[in-house]
């Protein structure tokens, strides 16, 4: 029997880069930080929550 690899597709790496501004010698975060994560996660934000993909924490905005 031979065992045939499968081919593994290349990963993505996250662009980081957009959740950052540089100004100068100052850095600024664009995006919160998750409460329960802590600094390096961030909540992603949608049209009515923002929330945490590693722990699944989510603040709700009212609608209205």
């Amino acid at each position: 029997m031979s065992e045939e690899k499968k081919a593994s597709k290349p990963k993505v790496s996250p662009q980081v880069w957009k959740f950052y501004k540089v100004e100068g010698s100052t850095v600024t975060r664009l995006r919160k930080d998750c409460p329960r994560c802590g600094k390096g996660y961030f909540l992603a934000e949608h049209s009515d929550r923002a929330s945490c993909g590693h722990c699944g924490y989510a603040i709700f905005r009212k609608s209205g």
